[in-house]
């Protein structure tokens, strides 16, 4: 795409001065794309990831449709987490700037509720936030979008992410229902394109990332005489975020799972033999980074969804080439590079044979693997359980509020929220898990204890 000027859109000449001040000599990919439809008042749904430009798409639009005589506000911009609204109503100042007068305001967890309060009283033309905050000030009726324009749900896909969906729907409630929405996200899966059929009417469709190519994985496999001890040796070697170890069987799963604990490597075993709620409980921890290894079998990995896996590890040889295909599909997704690494020992020669006919995979023997005595895994996050969820009007961002505000957690170290009927589980950074344990055994949600422990 040729990236073009934004002297060819029709904005006011105080503006295009100052983008080019700011340094907006031309627009990127999402710019180009999306700033015309945003400009003529079209909905948007638009996959763009991070750092592709898309807070000056939006806000180049919103800024210029933006009526500063009224004051009142025209404009809501939804963020999951309180860095991300910083990061955008910084950047939204400094476009803002072509014009005197525009009030821009931040409402999110952790910061002063009475102090927003007054910022409130005084009025603004833009607000951005946290969904929990924004949805405590519409419902305390110190927020009013009854003058509201144009509404953005910034990265969509991460809202889901963290438990928000629940916020943002409440929120819907009070917008008005002749406005303008715009839908970011990094990613569009069904679970994004659900909420993007209740919140938008005839969108224009936006989708600046590369042409859909193949997975970019790197297949390699490893000749061995102990698949254990060579496991262990990848394991080291590609030292990748998160894995998941394919096996044949049930039993073959869960002794595994035991043998890399044994060897302080963590890692869960997910197979046929578990009760739906050690299922959840597994699942759970490892989407949030909980644990870096899942060992399954083919069937209970079935339709398991994430969204970033690195590796995927064959421990077993699939008994069919389309299983292997399907297995390894699952890493290299949406642009990033995966590995595919398939164990296999003597008696599995003539299996491993069909698979030389693909040129571009690799056959190596273990031997070629550094050996490696005191390797350990430990996981990035740890999982806290609290006996509370939807049917206890319990919310991410009641949760998110609690470790932020008293707590005194930082954004960062707060991961993946998942709120069931009757439980909630929260993805903790592992140096500041007893800190956030420790502050819910003794302190309140809501107002309200619950009950809490770590998985």
């Amino acid at each position: 795409m040729n990236l073009s000027n934004f002297s060819k859109l029709p904005l006011t000449q105080e503006m295009l001065t100052n983008l080019d001040n700011l340094g907006y000599k031309t627009m990127t990919a999402i710019q180009a794309e999306a700033l015309p439809a945003v400009l003529q008042g079209r909905d948007i749904m638009a996959e763009a990831k991070t750092g592709s430009g898309k807070t000056a798409a939006f806000g180049i639009g919103l800024l210029h449709n933006l009526d500063v005589k009224k004051f009142r506000v025209q404009s809501l911009i939804l963020c999951p987490t309180r860095e991300l609204a910083d990061q955008v109503a910084k950047e939204l100042r400094r476009l803002a700037r072509f014009r005197h007068n525009i009030k821009i305001l931040m409402l999110t967890g952790g910061d002063s509720f009475g102090k927003q309060l007054g910022s409130l009283a005084h009025q603004a033309h833009i607000v951005v936030g946290t969904p929990g905050r924004v949805l405590k000030h519409l419902n305390k009726e110190s927020l009013s979008l009854e003058n509201l324009n144009t509404f953005v749900l910034d990265e969509a896909d991460r809202m889901l992410d963290m438990g928000f969906m629940e916020e943002v729907e409440a929120i819907m409630a009070f917008l008005p229902p002749k406005r303008q929405t715009l839908l970011f996200s990094a990613t569009y899966d069904n679970e994004v394109k659900e909420v993007a059929t209740k919140l938008l009417e005839n969108p224009a469709i936006v989708k600046v990332t590369e042409a859909e190519k193949p997975n970019d994985i790197e297949e390699i496999f490893y000749a061995c005489e102990d698949k254990r001890e060579t496991l262990v040796k990848v394991l080291a070697h590609f030292q990748a975020k998160n894995s998941i170890l394919f096996t044949n069987t049930k039993l073959q799963a869960q002794e595994l799972s035991e043998y890399l604990i044994s060897r302080k490597i963590d890692a869960l075993a997910l197979h046929g033999d578990l009760e739906q709620y050690e299922r959840n409980d597994v699942l759970v921890q490892f989407a949030n980074g909980s644990t870096p290894i899942l060992v399954a079998t083919d069937v209970a990995a079935r339709g398991l969804d994430i969204k970033e896996l690195a590796m995927v590890l064959n421990y077993d040889l699939p008994h069919t080439q389309e299983t292997y295909t399907h297995r390894i599909g699952r890493t290299g997704r949406a642009g990033a590079k995966g590995v595919a690494v398939t164990l296999y020992e003597s008696f599995e020669l003539e299996k491993v044979e069909a698979y030389k006919k693909d040129a571009k995979r690799s056959f190596l023997d273990e031997k070629q693997l550094l050996d490696v005595k005191s390797f350990e895994m430990k996981p990035e996050f740890v999982t806290l359980v609290i006996e509370g969820g939807k049917k206890d009007k319990l919310r991410a961002g009641d949760i998110l509020g609690a470790l932020s505000g008293e707590a005194g957690l930082e954004g960062k170290d707060i991961g993946k929220i998942d709120i069931y009927a009757r439980q909630a589980y929260v993805a903790v950074a592992t140096p500041q898990i007893e800190k956030a344990y420790a502050y819910l055994k003794k302190g309140k949600i809501k107002n309200r204890k619950f009950s809490v422990w770590m998985l």
